[in-house]
């Protein structure tokens, strides 16, 4: 682990103390006419960095083609809540187990603009070294990127779906443009660790 990088257990007290409860986040009311969940999976790499869990959807899917995101979906029936359905979503996705996902806390939910989804993001902590089982008929890669190249790579940048121009954030690593909804949980987790960091160095 690199000078200055946190441990899992420095990581998780810092988000401990800024993230939302699971069962007060998964009872705001969102604009959105299907509930549906997200997994954050959070690890520390090698070096001590921590990493981000997210998959690019297949170019052929009717919604959200090739879009990078976190693993999730709607909510089912039978799920017991927002928090199973994230971590069943991830389990279905990449072949997460959930006894796998040390989970510790929420972020704001968000609308979903054109599929009119209220998406609820759950943050967990999991282990490093995966090997990940990408659900063939969904996902085509999964990526692990780390947190201060997403941070780096933000922007205000102008996309065009459906020919229609707009200004936007993202975030880009590489080839691989975070924007959307998972940009704004994104902004929403660095926002919070910024606070925690600040709190902690504070007098």
């Amino acid at each position: 682990m690199s000078s200055g990088s946190p441990s899992r257990a420095e990581l998780k007290r810092l988000l401990d103390g800024v993230l939302l409860d699971p069962r007060e986040a998964a009872a705001l009311d969102v604009h959105g006419r299907t509930d549906a969940a997200v997994l954050v999976p959070l690890f520390l790499d090698a070096a001590g960095a921590p990493r981000v869990v997210l998959t690019r959807r297949r170019e052929d899917l009717r919604r959200h083609a090739g879009e990078i995101s976190f693993p999730g979906g709607r909510q089912d029936p039978e799920d017991e809540d927002l928090c199973a359905t994230a971590l069943r979503e991830a389990e279905e996705e990449i072949g997460l187990a959930p006894d796998g996902v040390e989970l510790i806390g929420a972020l704001q939910p968000t609308p979903t603009i054109a599929t009119n989804f209220s998406v609820y993001p759950f943050v967990g902590l999991i282990e490093p070294g995966q090997t990940w089982l990408p659900a063939e008929a969904e996902v085509a890669e999964v990526l692990e990127l780390r947190l201060d190249d997403l941070r780096d790579g933000y922007g205000r940048r102008r996309l065009t779906r459906r020919g229609v121009p707009f200004r936007t954030d993202t975030y880009v690593v590489g080839d691989h443009l975070v924007w959307g909804a998972t940009a704004r949980m994104l902004g929403d987790l660095f926002e919070r660790l910024d606070a925690a960091a600040a709190a902690a160095t504070t007098p």
